[in-house]
């Protein structure tokens, strides 16, 4: 099996087998461009190095070969004493991995050829510089001595002699800094091997080994790569752009990776070899400034970057180095860019001719839009602040504020024109005034569906939870950290992408739906089959999705409206009623109450579906804990504590929400579920007499049986009837019901006979199927996903196997009783991009997920569409070959 290709041997589809770089490499040289000569072992030598543990006597034939034809093509030969050939050795995986993996320059320098390659170039200084490098480089990588260690030698070297900068170093200089380099070699007990040869085996297998070092492998953890690609290795005849001041090396992309900008953006540096752009070791200069130091050479660069742009249709990240005054390209790939950049880049590609909208929407990371619609810290000022303590990053964004560790301080600082942070151990229903006006919520327990997670993202707050470090006291009104002790009114800042809590103040810059994502967003909803809802309980959750497109929302959780304390006290009063006679004035106080707050929600979506779920959790969610609360409530309700205590007792729990909730209230407490009925319909009616047309969508949570619902959705059609015969109007509605159990997904053809859709509750179905705690998951999650004993957290992608096997059987069994069933998903992973891809191919109808994840689902749920379509259009377009083939007389 062929294990190396020359550069002129291979194309850019063969990126899987040459790696990136290398295909790149191939391609640019058959397009004619100035690339050094050099060619490229495989991927597969790779996966062989690995398996055998070295590198294979039939890789160093073909080697012996290649490295033949590359003297033949540039007139010069290893460890030749007149014209010496030194090349690079650089990693190139399928996949770029930018810096993760390794690189050693100026291969085929020794105590000889570097006397040879002074006296060609008639400049010692360049040719011992190019050989400080190489004994620097290949120590670090091969036998990994501290890079520290070398770059000390040249610190201590430049301090002695006043130098301000490796420029400044003298030939001399360089021979008693490669003096001491090789003294650091015989301190670790190592010899820097003069063969041309032994050295580039040596970098070869260090570079097959970089594939598993620690920053390669954590890259490819966090952007999803695959572990089993390997990397090809390229040997590339060196270009020098340390030879002098009409010399230089430099980067640049033909956009800007920042803004996308149509415009060459980079960097360069005269007289400097490409890891001194990269090190910080000197200041390079804009590339801007090339055209004034060599037009000539700007132009070539602008003319290439122009070319290689239209020809992978995509914005390039270029390395070049000029030589002397010649220009040589080393290296051209997809630019990495920002989120913002990444939308518009596409967009601009396609307004230029260049791409179609199908493939912009391929373009973009659909997580990536979660970050351009949170604020950011400002990059310069995070740089100054050190991270006090880390958690998981439930919900986007970037806040500051002071500090606060109950909902009443909260609420009571932030009326007092303060900015709020709100942090707990953990927060529950009740905290959900101070929750509202906090611009970020830290608890210290909980996991990403936490309630607190949970509510951050629905409100577009920043959110981080499960901060084990933190330890929180809300009597003492403290928060401690190590020995770090945070009091009330104390500043600080909460980073909810990367789950990092700071001290003090840190500036943010505002994000918001620019032209471009708005263009984009518009082609994703015109591709993508799936429509796209949004969880919303408040009028200001229901604009912010609107405002990101949402098709209407698909889960209003009506608990969430009970926790203002008019409505509390009422709340609390119906509970603590002892019969339904005491429970009816509580009734009539809350229908009014969730009446303005349907008709609000109904008006704004203006004829889009809204889908209200009659009410879920435990009764108990709604009374007071602590003694405090249980005394002030008391009060309130005119009661003795010891009778609220009584009653608090009588319907506690063991595991409350395996309990006594969902439609499971409604047999017990029908008046509950009449009354959210009755509140929804009267609201139709009020916007019926406005002129405007509202078919409610009521859904009915936990449903296990058909029995079960046929008895629930009477109680509600029931009071439809009634109401709407008293009226005298038609009214067209749905009684949906949500599948949150395992025996509802095993069900599902019988349970449909009763629902005019379902709604997947992923959150509880999750919980149901693997026998964990959403809310304690946190306490050993992490360990599962280090471990890799869980590929992802399964409460933020959906479970395939197990979760979406439910799933799936579900909307198999629900469609063969109803073919035209509609299917939505509004738990939490409706709005993660893996997941919707998932729900795609089942065949649901929607997701619904909180506002600021809407965009982000649209884009998943698009790309979804446009891969299948573009699957259909690639086998139609084998089919016609092979059937041109099959009638053609050539």
């Amino acid at each position: 099996m062929k294990q190396i290709y020359a550069f002129a041997e291979g194309n850019m589809e063969m990126r899987a087998l040459l790696g990136g770089k290398g295909a790149n490499l191939a391609e640019m040289t058959n397009l004619g461009l100035p690339v050094p000569p050099g060619f490229t072992i495989t991927t597969a030598a790779c996966h062989s190095y690995q398996t055998n543990h070295g590198l294979s006597d039939d890789l160093l034939q073909e080697l012996d070969t290649h490295l033949t034809a590359l003297e033949q093509a540039t007139g010069k030969q290893f460890d030749d004493q007149t014209f010496p050939l030194l090349v690079s050795v650089r990693s190139g995986a399928p996949i770029s991995m930018p810096g993760m993996m390794d690189t050693i320059l100026n291969i085929g320098l020794n105590d000889q050829t570097v006397v040879a390659l002074a006296k060609l170039t008639n400049d010692p200084r360049f040719a011992y510089d190019s050989y400080r490098r190489l004994l620097a480089m290949f120590g670090n990588v091969v036998y990994g001595l501290s890079e520290k260690a070398f770059d000390d030698v040249l610190t201590t070297m430049k301090r002695d002699k006043g130098y301000a900068s490796d420029l400044d170093l003298t030939t001399t200089d360089l021979q008693a800094i490669i003096a001491s380099f090789k003294q650091l070699y015989e301190q670790a007990g190592k010899t820097f091997p003069q063969a041309p040869k032994d050295q580039m085996l040596a970098a070869i297998a260090a570079v097959f080994e970089s594939w598993n070092n620690h920053r390669a492998v954590i890259y490819r953890r966090e952007n999803q790569i695959p572990e089993d690609l390997g990397t090809a290795v390229n040997i590339q005849t060196m270009v020098f752009g340390n030879a002098g001041e009409d010399s230089g090396t430099g980067v640049a992309f033909t956009r800007d990776p920042a803004t996308g900008e149509r415009a060459l953006f980079g960097e360069y540096l005269l007289n400097a070899q490409g890891e001194d752009v990269v090190s910080g070791v000197r200041t390079p200069q804009p590339v801007a400034v090339l055209q004034a130091q060599m037009p000539a050479v700007y132009d070539q660069l602008a003319t290439i970057a122009t070319k290689l742009e239209q020809h992978y249709r995509d914005m390039q990240d270029l390395e070049f180095t000029i030589e002397h005054g010649h220009f040589y390209l080393l290296q051209a790939r997809n630019g990495k860019r920002t989120p913002a950049a990444a939308v518009k880049i596409a967009v601009d590609l396609v307004n230029e001719g260049l791409i179609n909208q199908h493939e912009a929407i391929l373009r973009v990371a659909p997580k990536s839009i979660s970050d351009m619609l949170h604020p950011e810290f400002d990059p310069e000022v995070l740089a100054a602040h050190t991270v006090l303590a880390t958690g998981l990053p439930a919900s986007p964004g970037a806040a500051s504020g002071e500090v606060y560790f109950t909902a009443a301080d909260a609420k009571m600082a932030h009326d007092a024109g303060h900015q709020v942070i709100l942090m707990r151990q953990d927060t529950s229903p009740e905290d959900i005034e101070g929750m509202i006006v906090s611009q970020a919520i830290v608890t210290a327990r909980g996991g990403m569906t936490s309630h607190a997670a949970v509510v951050a993202r629905g409100m577009g707050a920043t959110g981080v939870v499960g901060m084990h470090a933190l330890s929180v006291d809300e009597h003492a009104k403290t928060a401690t950290v190590g020995s770090t002790v945070l009091h009330e009114g104390d500043w600080v800042s909460v980073d909810g992408t990367t789950g990092n809590l700071y001290r003090g103040q840190i500036t943010t810059t505002a994000a918001m739906v620019k032209e471009s994502l708005a263009t984009l967003l518009t082609w994703a909803k015109d591709a993508s089959r799936m429509a796209v809802f949004t969880n919303a309980d408040t009028p200001k959750d229901l604009e912010q999705a609107l405002a990101f497109g949402a098709d209407g929302i698909g889960l209003t959780r009506t608990e969430h409206m009970f926790f203002q304390p008019e409505r509390l006290l009422q709340m609390r009063r119906l509970i603590l009623a002892k019969d339904a006679a005491g429970r009816k004035t509580p009734l009539q106080a809350l229908e009014k109450m969730q009446e303005q707050d349907f008709y609000e929600l109904y008006r704004l979506a203006n004829g889009k579906a809204v889908t209200i779920r009659l009410l879920d959790p435990p009764l108990h969610e709604f009374l007071p804990h602590d003694s405090r609360e249980i005394s002030e409530v008391a009060q309130d309700l005119g009661l003795e504590q010891n009778q609220l205590r009584e009653r608090i007792a009588a319907l506690k729990e063991v595991n409350p929400m395996l309990g006594h909730r969902g439609d499971r209230l409604a047999v017990t407490f029908p008046d509950i579920y009449e009354m959210q009925v009755r509140a929804m319909m009267h609201a139709v009616f009020r916007l019926a007499d406005e002129g405007m047309k509202v078919t409610p969508h009521i859904m009915i949570p936990l449903t296990n049986s058909e029995t079960e619902l046929i008895w629930v959705r009477k109680l509600v059609t029931d009071q439809i009837k009634q109401l709407v015969a008293t009226k005298g109007i038609k009214v067209d509605y749905e009684v949906g019901t949500m599948i949150e159990t395992p025996r509802a997904c095993i069900t599902a053809d019988k349970i449909a006979n009763a629902a005019d859709f379902f709604s997947f509750g992923t959150n509880d179905l999750t919980q149901l199927t693997f026998g964990y705690s959403r809310d304690d998951v946190g306490s050993f999650l992490p360990d599962y996903l280090s471990k890799g004993i869980l590929p992802a957290d399964p409460f933020q992608t959906v479970d395939t196997e197990g979760v979406g096997a439910f799933m799936q059987m579900a909307v198999e069994k629900g469609r063969a009783t109803k073919p035209q069933l509609t299917i939505g998903v509004c738990g939490e992973v409706g709005g993660d991009p893996d997941s919707v891809t998932f729900f795609n191919q089942i065949g649901v109808s929607y997701v619904s997920c909180s506002p600021y994840r809407v965009p982000v689902a649209r884009l998943a749920a698009a790309q979804q569409r446009c891969v299948q379509k573009n699957r259909r259009s690639s086998l139609h377009k084998a089919a016609c070959s092979k059937k041109f083939q099959k009638n053609s007389i050539f």
